[in-house]
């Protein structure tokens, strides 16, 4: 008997169709995303305005780590908020918060000053993330979660493409410029969320209660894999944003170059992500985090011997193969582990690993790269090695769980 050919049902989705499948207060989240992050000029550029201030590099590590205990702090309450305030309010509320607490540091002058201040604008700049990330996974079904995440991305990564390339240039008018543009996109943001997203939503409806949500976090094996996975790769992705910039001007390079260097690696993602999201689906999703995390780790590692530009942009290009690979997939695969009623904490409880690694990645890294730059090198390759081999063991799932298919 012949075998009947596949039915349009078997076959992928097209990327086209995928994306039409997104419905609208998905693209509008896209949109607001955009606008913030195409303002971030401050923390790529807060080494480099720190140490110009006459701070050392130990001083501008420790700030760059207030800024992480902030980050941490925020998932919590932004986990929280997005759970029990709701996923917009949430949102808007960080970024009006957020661009008061900016124009503040701006006008900082003491190291205890900038200090607690970086800190409150971690706070109040990062608790909307677990609300916007919980509110996409609100607004789409597993099946359509690894496009609408690359999708997320696309938008932060056009942001983060031009603005600190853009940062760069406001530079040389003097860094007051830097904190008030990332402050008036904060407010566009916050503006834009509060009349377009949606009113009320799943997050406002049906919560389980924080004791409920700790029993069950406590016994998501596979959860704690992922943060553990991701907490080695965050280690590694902070260096780009500290050690990597002392990298460049050490080799004599302009803070505009760095700032071009790092604006490739979010053009990158905004051309060639959601192409190759229609790849990588088809493959087993753990097995795919883990060859982005090595591949990360390789590219990062192998600017030790990166001293041209070419070799640099080598180098930024095969990192963000790796990220490209790694980071929309991990995201869904949060996304389909977490519980409805408790989406905001667990995209909470991801961020508080992202935002220990930010606190503890820096500092750690900037005095290793002025210790020893090749045990720096090394233990960059080390990390995402690392976390390629955590994401690759075989952990099984809470028995009374049925999880979602990504």
């Amino acid at each position: 008997m012949n075998t009947p050919p596949p039915t349009p049902l078997t076959r992928e989705p097209t990327l086209l169709a995928s994306l039409r499948a997104l419905p609208r207060p998905a693209w509008i989240l896209c949109f607001g995303t955009f606008l913030n992050k195409f303002g971030a000029f401050v923390v790529p550029f807060l080494t480099l305005y720190l140490t110009s201030r006459g701070c050392t590099v130990g001083q501008a590590g420790l700030a760059i780590s207030a800024y992480g205990v902030g980050n941490m702090a925020a998932s919590l309450l932004g986990g929280h908020l997005a759970d029990k305030l709701g996923r917009r309010k949430t949102i808007v509320l960080s970024m009006f918060s957020g661009a008061v607490v900016m124009m503040l540091l701006s006008q900082a002058r003491s190291l205890p000053a900038i200090i607690a201040l970086t800190a409150l604008t971690g706070l109040t700049n990062e608790f909307y993330r677990p609300a916007s990330t919980a509110l996409l996974a609100d607004l789409v079904p597993p099946g359509q979660r690894v496009t609408a995440f690359a999708a997320l991305r696309m938008a932060f990564n056009a942001g983060f493409a031009f603005g600190p390339a853009t940062a760069g240039f406001l530079a040389a008018f003097g860094y007051f410029w830097l904190f008030a543009g990332d402050a008036t996109t904060s407010v566009l943001f916050g503006l834009v969320a509060w009349f377009a997203l949606p009113r009320g939503g799943r997050g406002e409806q049906a919560n389980a209660s924080w004791g409920e949500a700790l029993r069950v976090l406590r016994g998501d094996r596979k959860l704690h894999q992922l943060l553990l996975a991701n907490f080695a790769i965050g280690l590694l992705f902070f260096q780009m944003a500290s050690t990597f910039g002392l990298h460049v001007i050490h080799l004599g390079f302009s803070a505009a170059t760095y700032g071009a260097i790092v604006s490739l690696n979010g053009a990158l993602v905004v051309c060639f992500e959601l192409p190759l999201t229609t790849i990588t689906r088809r493959f087993p999703t753990q097995r795919v985090m883990a060859t982005g995390y090595l591949l990360c780790g390789l590219g990062y590692a192998l600017n030790a011997f990166a001293h041209t530009i070419p070799a640099l942009v080598g180098c930024m290009i095969l990192f963000t193969f790796g990220e490209m690979v790694m980071m929309p997939m991990s995201s869904a695969y949060l996304a389909n582990l977490a519980p409805p009623d408790m989406r905001g904490r667990y995209m909470g409880v991801s961020g508080l690993t992202w935002g220990l690694a930010l606190i503890i990645g820096p500092a750690v890294g900037m005095k290793l790269f002025e210790f020893n730059p090749a045990a720096y090198w090394l233990t960059c390759l080390a990390l995402g090695a690392f976390a390629a081999l955590v994401i690759s063991v075989c952990v099984d799932a809470r028995p009374s769980e049925s999880r979602a298919v990504i």
